[in-house]
């Protein structure tokens, strides 16, 4: 186990039953980064963060946050850490700045509550009872308890889920304030667009494994070529640009008249098109790069079905 990294999980097991949720799951959080589990229903991800967070005990592997065993250290490990769950977590009928300033007096050093609820967009709704609060203004309740202890480590499960637009931008800007302010991450998210925003590092997970783990650079580079397409009139002499193109380099007129080039697509390739195309009389009207995106990877990994 390293004693660097904030979270450090090997061979994770957890059975229920006849079933197995997390099967030999190997994780590595650094401290003061953003780290996204992404992962189909079912895939075993929010298990592996609730025993991450204690909540439930492992039946086989190691599983260390901040260097304690989240079950066995709890009572060391709890004022350190900030957990954001699914749902429930609140008593029903307890208003939201009262939540929030109970929360705050369980800590040394909290953050100011009322600079967070001005923050959060909570203050119209701070004598209303939790359950009288609309899901997006739930979350953000949530969100407000998991940060106001100044933890040094969160657990975010799908924090911006039912938030609008300005809600989902306001939680993002505080991830980032939290890594600047060398907080560590660990989120969960089915936007695949807010884990490329803000994570440092992906874990994707399926089947109670982590199948892929890296940047989204990382990840989305993973050995696929990038693309040019470009559209001119149809059958365009391709072996004549083959030969103008570096090595390596595929080309193919995918319908008539739209053609895809496969391999390192750089400035230099784009120019190249662009002259070969002046040099032949053709006037590309679309030339646009494609890459993959970080849905695409997830995808390839998990597969297209509906998962239950």
């Amino acid at each position: 186990m390293h004693e660097k990294a904030a979270v450090e999980v090997a061979g994770l097991v957890k059975r229920y039953g006849g079933t197995t949720a997390v099967d030999g799951l190997d994780l590595t959080v650094e401290h003061g980064t953003v780290t996204a589990v992404l992962g189909p229903n079912g895939a075993g991800k929010t298990t592996t963060v609730e025993i991450c967070e204690g909540y439930r005990k492992p039946d086989a592997g190691t599983v260390r946050v901040l260097g304690l065993d989240p079950v066995a250290d709890g009572a060391a490990l709890r004022p350190r850490i900030g957990v954001m769950l699914q749902s429930g977590g609140v008593y029903p009928g307890v208003r939201a700045g009262e939540m929030l300033r109970h929360m705050a007096a369980l800590y040394a050093h909290p953050l100011d509550v009322d600079a967070l609820v001005e923050r959060l967009g909570l203050g119209s709704c701070g004598r209303t009872a939790y359950r009288r609060l609309s899901g997006g203004q739930q979350q953000r309740l949530a969100l407000a308890m998991a940060v106001v202890g100044r933890p040094e480590l969160v657990f975010l499960d799908e924090p911006t889920a039912g938030l609008d637009p300005q809600a989902r931008r306001a939680t993002w800007d505080l991830v980032r304030e939290l890594r600047a302010d060398g907080v560590g991450c660990v989120l969960t998210t089915h936007h695949m667009d807010e884990a490329e925003e803000l994570a440092d590092a992906v874990a994707i997970v399926d089947a109670g494994r982590v199948v892929a783990h890296g940047s989204p650079g990382e990840l989305c580079r993973g050995g696929a070529e990038n693309t040019l397409r470009f559209s001119g009139r149809p059958g365009l002499d391709l072996a004549s640009l083959l030969r103008a193109l570096p090595p390596r380099t595929g080309a193919e007129e995918v319908a008539p008249g739209a053609y895809r080039l496969h391999g390192t697509v750089d400035p230099q390739l784009i120019a190249t098109v662009t002259s070969w195309c002046a040099q032949n009389g053709v006037l590309p009207d679309r030339i646009a790069v494609e890459r993959r995106t970080l849905e695409d990877v997830f995808l390839e990994l998990t597969g297209k079905e509906l998962r239950s």
